[in-house]
């Protein structure tokens, strides 16, 4: 996400960075690097420009330029233009809190991912805020578009309206509205249908259909990968409907960052959510805070704390938490945290969210390295016996060749797992000797890391503050994972 426009800031920057001292003229040749990287991410021009001057005006104060670290006040600057570019620092969520039913409206063009975002919100609705939901497609159009929309609300676990053959859209919206007050849904979802490109008939029915719901949110659905098409679709449709926000989807895909950037100085509607891939849990929503660090390759902890919260189980925890108490770390736990960081988004994902990390994300790239390491790890781990899991010390050399024999790799992955489990076992004695986690949260100022919380299961990835070969507490320097020097071996 952004890796593209990422890439080319943190080259801008890490210049600035390495002046003791900053010119006017520094800064403004710093700023036209910026504005290209801008326009070739797909920003608007006059967004680009807009921000361009809103920094530069900031950055050649005397303030800036005779601060002891200028370059790092000039970046604050960026962040902070970028924020407010994205929308402010607040958070735009859904209205849940009128009468119910509350009417969702999902609006956009065929293709842009509307009916699986209409599923995505359901689901989120369901299980975040506990809402009763009922899902209804009013698109007659798109062939099997109804039946697609039924076998998602069965996936995710809502109820979807009953096909009636003929109706057409703005009947359907009725009996949608009928059903969902008789029945005492709290939400009501209606998936409009779509089209190639915004002509008149498509924002007629648009209109017709929000005369009947007198829907409470209306919600564009975009492809962030359009880029300034995207942009100009919102600006379309927001002419003609009451938009009340926009969802961009695919932005896990989206390198460049135009749309995002784009989207609310254009339109003035803000972006509520980020579609981040296929799978129906796959949808976070836009904190243009965390968006502008992510750019900047500060990281997203926020998101990184809430993926966690929402993938690793409770039991898994409190677990984790108990063992750490003790001192405590086998090779089963080991195979929890793999699973726990392959179920949070791999290593690529977890890379990009951790401050500081951005460097180990592109070593894991330029090495190959990719989420099949962690499943080779687990196949190692899943070879053991149960008694070889609880006490690695019995791996002797007979062993390790029918572990390698029974995972596809060689006894050289084997023994750097072995290894990467010591040190992190090493981790785990020295957390006890701290104070366990309560101890290790009192350093921190009590946040984050106590108790059996949902990060609790991440604590034996060690520290994760530097080194500028990939994770720390992963093994020792070096690129990719440290200590596994790079993908295992895998036999043919």
């Amino acid at each position: 996400m952004f890796d593209t426009l990422s890439d080319r800031l943190g080259g801008v920057f890490d210049k600035l960075k390495g002046r003791g001292a900053l010119r006017e003229q520094d800064v403004r040749d710093a700023m036209r690097e910026v504005r290209i990287a801008l326009l070739e991410a797909d920003v608007a021009l006059p967004v680009a420009r807009r921000f361009i001057d809103a920094v530069t005006e900031k950055a050649i104060g005397q303030d800036v330029l005779r601060s002891v670290t200028p370059g790092q006040m000039v970046i604050k600057i960026v962040h902070d233009e970028l924020v407010e570019t994205l929308g402010g620092m607040e958070v735009e969520g859904l209205r849940l809190d009128a009468k119910p039913p509350v009417v969702i409206m999902m609006v956009g063009l065929q293709g842009s991912g509307k009916t699986t975002t209409t599923a995505k919100l359901a689901k989120l609705i369901r299980e975040r805020h506990g809402k009763k939901a009922l899902m209804a497609s009013l698109d007659v159009n798109r062939p099997a578009a109804q039946e697609q929309l039924a076998v998602l609300g069965t996936q995710v676990d809502v109820a979807t309206l009953p096909i009636i053959t003929g109706q057409q859209p703005v009947d359907i919206a009725r009996r949608a509205m009928e059903s969902a007050r008789l029945q005492n849904f709290d939400v009501l979802l209606l998936d409009t249908a779509g089209r190639l490109h915004v002509d008149d008939a498509l924002m007629a029915e648009m209109k017709a259909v929000a005369s009947v719901s007198a829907p409470n949110e209306v919600l564009l659905v975009v492809d962030s990968l359009t880029g300034q098409d995207a942009v100009n679709v919102a600006q379309s449709f927001s002419g003609e409907v009451p938009l009340t926000g926009v969802v961009l989807t695919r932005m896990d895909g989206d390198a460049r960052g135009g749309a995002a950037l784009s989207m609310r100085a254009v339109t003035g509607k803000p972006i509520k959510f980020a579609g981040t891939g296929e799978k129906l849990d796959a949808i976070e929503p836009f904190r243009p805070g965390s968006v502008a660090d992510r750019i900047l390759g500060m990281g997203d902890v926020v998101s990184l704390v809430e993926r966690a919260a929402a993938t690793i189980k409770e039991a898994d925890a409190e677990k984790m938490a108990r063992n750490l108490e003790k001192g405590k770390f086998d090779l089963e736990d080991l195979a929890m945290q793999l699973k726990q960081m392959r179920n949070m988004g791999g290593l690529g994902m977890l890379a990009g969210m951790m401050p500081g990390m951005k460097k180990a994300k592109a070593a894991m790239a330029n090495s190959g390295m990719d989420d099949k390491v962690l499943v080779h790890m687990e196949a190692i781990i899943s070879s053991m016996t149960a008694k070889e899991r609880a006490n690695p010390d019995l791996m002797n050399a007979k062993r390790k060749k029918r572990v390698a024999a029974g995972s596809g790799t060689d006894v050289q992955t084997v023994n750097k797992v072995l290894k990467m489990h010591q040190e992190m076992a090493r981790a785990m004695k020295q957390i006890k000797k701290m104070g366990g986690l309560k101890g290790l949260a009192a350093m921190f100022g009590g946040g984050g890391m106590g108790g059996s919380g949902p990060m609790g299961g991440m604590a034996g990835l060690g520290g994760m503050g530097g080194g500028a070969g990939g994770l720390p507490g992963l093994g020792g320097p070096g690129g990719g994972l440290p200590g596994l020097g790079g993908p295992p071996r895998i036999k043919k």
